[in-house]
C-alpha cells in the first residue's frame, strides 16, 4: 500500500466523537464568567473541520444525542463543511460530550462532561454501513477506544478500511478520564496502534504505549519499523520526530504567544494531512501541521481558530521561522 499515495487524494473518512465547546472570553477564569461561547469540539470532529477547512474532504461517523445539543453538533459539522451522512442520533440517557475550557495558559482550567457519552454508543452496524469507497484513508483518536460498543465497532472499521485498501492514520490522543483503567488502555492502544499505517502521539502518550515515558521514542521507533509506514513522535516546544522509511526527521517549532493549551493536536494533524495530499514532502508537511497547531493555540476556539489556506500562508510568511530541531 502506497500510504501517502492515499492520503493525496484527499478524502478522508473520521471516525470518533463530535461534541459541544463552551469557553469564555480571553483571560478569563470559568467560575468568573458571565458568557460563554459555544462551538464545535470532540477530537475527531475537529480534525475533520481542520482537513475541510484546508481544502481536503471529510465525513465524520460517530452518534449524537437526540437532543437540541446532538443537533447543535449537526448543524455546527455542516456548517463547517463535514459530511454528516455517518452521524446517527441516539435516544436514551446518552449525551453529546461537554467540554468548558479556557482562554489562558496560567491557572488554565479545562472541565470535560463524558459520563453516558453519546459517541460511545456507535455500533458495528454504523460502521458497516460505511462505503469504503468512497474515501482514500480513515482516521481515528483513540478516545473511541475507551469503552464498548465504541470499541469493538472501530475495530471492525479497521478491519473494513484495510479490506478496502485505506490506510488507517491512528492519533493516539490519551484521555486518563475516559478509561476504566490504564491497563486497558495500554492493551487497547496498543493493538490500535499495531494496526495502523501513520501513528501520531506525543512523548507522553508513546511512553504509555511502552510502559514508561523513557521507553516511548523507541516504542515509535519499533512501530515504524515493524508495522507502521510513518510514525510521528511530538515532543511539545522540543518538536517532533518522524519515522518514515527507515530514516528519522527531526523538525522544530513555530513559538507563538499562546492564548491556550488546547486544540494544537486536532489542527496538527489536519495540516499535516492536507499538506501531505497537497504534495508537500514529508518535512513540508510535519512543518505545516506544527504551524496549524501554533495558530490555533494563539486564538479563542479548536475548530473556529483553525486556518484556511490563506491564512495558513500568511502565517509562513511572516513568521520568522521554525525553531532548531531538538
Amino acid at each position: 500500500m502506497d500510504v501517502i499515495a492515499a492520503i493525496r487524494e484527499n478524502r478522508f473518512v473520521v471516525v470518533g466523537r463530535v461534541g459541544m465547546d463552551l469557553y469564555p472570553p480571553p483571560g478569563v477564569a470559568t467560575e468568573d464568567a458571565e458568557n460563554f461561547t459555544a462551538d464545535m469540539g470532540g477530537s475527531s470532529a475537529n480534525i475533520a473541520a481542520g482537513i475541510v477547512k484546508l481544502g481536503g474532504q471529510a465525513s465524520l461517523v460517530t452518534r449524537v444525542s437526540d437532543d437540541a445539543v446532538g443537533r447543535f453538533c449537526l448543524n455546527k459539522l455542516a456548517r463547517y463543511g463535514v459530511d454528516t451522512t455517518y452521524v446517527t442520533p441516539v435516544g436514551g440517557e446518552a449525551r453529546n460530550s461537554l467540554a468548558l475550557y479556557e482562554s489562558r495558559v496560567e491557572g488554565h482550567q479545562s472541565v470535560i462532561y463524558r459520563n453516558g457519552a453519546a459517541d460511545f454508543e456507535m455500533t458495528t452496524a454504523d460502521v458497516e454501513a460505511i462505503d469504503f469507497s468512497k474515501f482514500s484513508a480513515l482516521i481515528t483518536a483513540g478516545t473511541v477506544f475507551a469503552a464498548e460498543p465504541s470499541r469493538t465497532a472501530t475495530f471492525r472499521a479497521f478491519e473494513l478500511a484495510q479490506a478496502a485498501g485505506l490506510p488507517i492514520i491512528f492519533d493516539v490522543d490519551y484521555r486518563p478520564y475516559s478509561w476504566p483503567s490504564p491497563q486497558v488502555a495500554e492493551e487497547v492502544l496498543s493493538k490500535a496502534g499495531a494496526m495502523s499505517d501513520v501513528i501520531v502521539g506525543n512523548d507522553d502518550e508513546f511512553g504509555f504505549m511502552a510502559g514508561a515515558k523513557d521507553k516511548g521514542l523507541a516504542k515509535a521507533r519499533d512501530l515504524a519499523a515493524t508495522s507502521a509506514s510513518i510514525v510521528v513522535y511530538k515532543m511539545g516546544e522540543h518538536g517532533a520526530v518522524t519515522f518514515h522509511n527507515g530514516g528519522e526527521l527531526r523538525t522544530g517549532i513555530y513559538p507563538v504567544n499562546a492564548l491556550k493549551p488546547t486544540g494544537a493536536g486536532d489542527s496538527f494533524m489536519a495540516g499535516f494531512l492536507t499538506a501531505l495530499a497537497g504534495g508537500h514532502d514529508l518535512e513540508a508537511s510535519v512543518l505545516r501541521g506544527s504551524a496549524c497547531a501554533a495558530i490555533v493555540v494563539a486564538k479563542p476556539g479548536c475548530a473556529p481558530a483553525m486556518p484556511k489556506p490563506a491564512e495558513l500562508e500568511d502565517f509562513l510568511a511572516t513568521h520568522p521561522g521554525p525553531t532548531e530541531a531538538a
